[in-house]
């Protein structure tokens, strides 16, 4: 990367503005239609189920434009407003099955440290290559086949049907032990000493734990009644596989930006915020609709370098920057089985790389 290139060369101050009008324009042109083909599918299921492939791939498509939209309202950027953006947010956390605000404070995460493999290890937690290195046969085995692109489909329906429902009860069952434990140890008989004393590991504050109590009631209770109004097979034979699918793309999609042979990995110290948002993230080089189904996130590097540009001013921002990005890697979604291979993290090197094959990794041994 060009080491004169500074933040302060790009044009990004004039697309953060963020447009109230745009913003409830594209809720009402993704959850409308989203609900609308909910509608049209139970009917035509009553018809025949050999029609339903065309309408379940359609609500995948929209369904991952809700998400990028949630993600937007995690940035506060989508409304210009604080407070329209986390009740719409938390509202397509609801569609999405997801708790929006705590979702978004793990994100913002990933974009305090991308390129610093010391703190953020991506989507599924990699290794550095020496941890892998000490992990059994077995092990590693295991380590490569749970990050191979197939497992991105059972992944998808435990990312977003599972986890944050898993979440919650784990974060009950804590509570309830640090409970026992305080009436035990030390006497305490209040409730809100008992409250105020305890520090979960599911969530990091009592906003948060707010968000995920609501996502889930809302969630689980929308399950029950979509059960009773269209019949339990019907609802989760749809809603499995479209939740399944979405979760699916959205996880490759956020894999192929940042996990590809040439992205920057570096370790805390000497990282550099600039080039992680420039090289550690790629273009994905997206035919137009499917640009408008991912809400323009294939912009990524723009989107890292401000994630308070809106969704809808990333495509004209990129054109206005495009000089200043040549280092940046530019993808297609063909190219995820390449990327896939990119699970580990060379520490040393500082760079990402394939799990060693066993000649490769005999010579090592060796010397």
């Amino acid at each position: 990367m060009n080491t004169m290139v500074k933040k302060s060369d790009f044009v990004l101050t004039p697309y953060m503005k963020s447009s109230d009008l745009r913003a409830t324009y594209q809720i009402f042109n993704t959850v409308v239609p989203y609900i609308g083909l909910w509608v049209l599918a139970v009917k035509v299921a009553s018809l025949s189920l050999w029609l339903l492939p065309p309408i379940v791939g359609l609500m995948v498509l929209f369904l991952l434009r809700s998400f990028s939209l949630m993600h937007d309202c995690g940035h506060y950027s989508l409304f210009r407003s604080r407070w329209a953006n986390r009740v719409m947010g938390f509202v397509l956390g609801g569609i999405n099955a997801i708790p929006q605000y705590a979702w978004s404070r793990d994100h913002a995460y990933h974009h305090k440290t991308n390129g610093d493999w010391q703190r953020y290890r991506g989507i599924a937690d990699f290794l550095s290559t020496e941890e892998f290195a000490q992990l059994s046969a077995f092990d590693q085995k295991l380590y490569g086949l749970l990050r191979q692109p197939i497992m991105t489909l059972p992944g998808g329906f435990f990312y977003l049907v599972i986890q944050p429902r898993l979440t919650l009860l784990l974060g009950i069952h804590e509570f309830i032990g640090h409970g026992l434990t305080c009436l035990k140890s030390s006497g305490v008989k209040s409730f809100g000493t008992i409250i105020s004393s305890h520090r979960s590991k599911h969530w990091q504050s009592s906003e948060e734990f707010w968000d995920v109590l609501l996502n889930n009631i809302f969630v689980v209770g929308s399950w029950f009644m979509l059960s009773y109004l269209i019949g339990p097979g019907l609802f989760w034979g749809l809603y499995a596989t479209v939740l399944t699918l979405a979760g699916a793309i959205f996880i490759c999609v956020f894999f192929v930006q940042h996990n590809f042979e040439s992205s920057y990995a570096h370790k805390t110290a000497d990282w550099d915020y600039l080039r992680g948002a420039i090289e550690g993230s790629s273009y994905l080089d997206l035919p137009p609709i499917l640009r408008w189904f991912t809400a323009d996130i294939s912009y990524h590097t723009i989107h890292h370098l401000s994630e308070r540009i809106p969704n809808y001013n990333l495509a004209a921002c990129h054109r206005a920057n495009r000089h200043l990005l040549s280092q940046v890697t530019t993808l297609g979604f063909g190219d995820l089985l390449h990327c896939s291979k990119f699970i580990l993290w060379d520490a040393a090197a500082d760079r990402l790389v394939p799990i060693p094959t066993k000649q490769k990794a005999l010579a090592t041994l060796s010397s």
